[in-house]
C-alpha cells in the first residue's frame, strides 16, 4: 500500500497547483499540457490490484519523462478512433524496471491526456 501512497502524494501535490484539472507541462510537445485526471480512470478500471500497484511504482518516473523528455516517442492513429493520436515514450525507473507511458491526443483541439503507464 506503500507504492499507492507515494504515488498519490505525488499527484496530490500536482492537483494542488491547479484549480481546475490536474496537468503537468512536456518539453518535448513544446510545454503544452499533459492532462492527469484520464489516467486514474483508466487506473480504477482495473479489476486487479496487483496490476494497479505495478502500474502505481512507474508512476513518478513517468511523470519526469513526460516532462523533461526531447526524446520522440512512437507515434500512431488510434484505430479505433480516427480522431485520436497515441503517443507511446519508453522509460525507466531508477531501479532499472522499464515502462511505457501513453498520451492521447485528440486532433481537433490538440489536447493531451495521460492514459496509461504500463511496465514491460
Amino acid at each position: 500500500m506503500i507504492v499507492a501512497d507515494e504515488a498519490f502524494d505525488y499527484f496530490l501535490a500536482i492537483k494542488r497547483k491547479s484549480k481546475r484539472k490536474p496537468y503537468i507541462r512536456s518539453i518535448y510537445f513544446d510545454k503544452n499540457k499533459i492532462f492527469l485526471h484520464y489516467f486514474w480512470e483508466h487506473l480504477f478500471q482495473k479489476v486487479n490490484w496487483r496490476d494497479r500497484m505495478r502500474r502505481l511504482k512507474c508512476f513518478p518516473a513517468a511523470l519526469e519523462l513526460i516532462a523533461k523528455t526531447r526524446v520522440a516517442p512512437t507515434s500512431k492513429d488510434n484505430p479505433d478512433k480516427k480522431d485520436e493520436i497515441l503517443h507511446r515514450f519508453l522509460g525507466k525507473t531508477k531501479e532499472g524496471d522499464k515502462f511505457m507511458v501513453q498520451i492521447k491526443e485528440f486532433k481537433k483541439n490538440g489536447q493531451k491526456y495521460l492514459i496509461s503507464i504500463f511496465p514491460i
